[in-house]
């Protein structure tokens, strides 16, 4: 199984000070030596930590492939055509979220998304769609001829942390999930049913399968295992763990588990 390493959140801890330190471009050999796949970067239109120059010289420089996602905001998508990462993953994008929430909404943005695939496959950029593990979506996806998919696991994380951590006794509590455990234990198998449905359905359509959200360290197993996900896509823990372990072996790990 192949992991891309999102960098996002270095160029996270640079903002947090505003200066150019740490410089998300220092992790890109670490990140190849390590084992890593694939660079994942998210260019956000607020530029809350990605900029302009950063995912520039990122796809320049980077000797792994670079996935960059983006929105389909027509500007957006002009940056990304000049930059030619190997592939463009368009995600939802909510200014008042602290991270992307829930899958693209294929259906509601069909046309708008025919456009700006047509315009990434002209300067040669694969397309990926971010999106919920739903048999309707897939199927839009799969008409769109679109390369890849990626899953969204967010609930599946979210889910698992209720259940297995102590996210509910923190301020940072899932309010709709503070529930019995026995619930909680069906709504996760649930998830993973749903994702593994997904996975097998988007094969058969000849797309190929990526996942991520949420994935950590104690999760990331339930997911790697599902045969029909050919890669993962893991950002924030990795990060979170180089702080205590360095890059190198915070993605050493992560390789081991999946």
């Amino acid at each position: 199984m192949l992991l891309g390493v999102n960098i996002d959140h270095i160029a996270v801890l640079r903002e947090a000070r505003k200066i150019n330190d740490p410089n998300p471009i220092d992790a890109l050999s670490i990140c190849k030596l390590a084992g890593a796949d694939q660079i994942t970067i998210h260019l956000r239109e607020d530029r809350r930590h990605i900029h302009d120059n950063d995912a520039k010289v990122i796809c320049e420089q980077s000797a792994l492939p670079v996935n960059l996602e983006c929105s389909i905001n027509e500007d957006i998508i002009d940056i990304v055509c000049k930059m030619k990462p190997s592939r463009a993953t368009l995600v939802p994008e909510n200014r008042a979220e602290v991270t992307t929430e829930g899958g693209l909404d294929v259906k509601g943005n069909y046309k708008k998304l025919e456009k700006v695939i047509k315009k990434l496959h002209d300067n040669e950029i694969e397309v990926s769609l971010f999106i919920d593990p739903n048999e309707e979506v897939i199927e839009l996806s799969s008409k769109l001829n679109v390369e890849w998919i990626e899953l969204h696991t967010g609930t599946f994380a979210n889910v698992y942390a209720m259940l297995n951590s102590g996210l509910s006794n923190t301020h940072h509590t899932i309010k709709e999930l503070e529930l019995p455990r026995k619930e909680l234990k069906k709504k996760l198998k649930q998830s993973i049913k749903e994702i593994k449905k997904a996975s097998k359905t988007a094969n058969k359509k000849k797309l190929q399968v990526a996942a991520g959200h949420g994935l950590n360290y104690q999760n990331v197993t339930l997911i790697s295992s599902i045969k029909h996900i050919s890669e993962l896509n893991i950002g924030q823990t990795i990060i979170a763990r180089s702080v205590f372990t360095g890059l190198e072996k915070a993605i050493i790990d992560m390789k081991e588990l999946i």
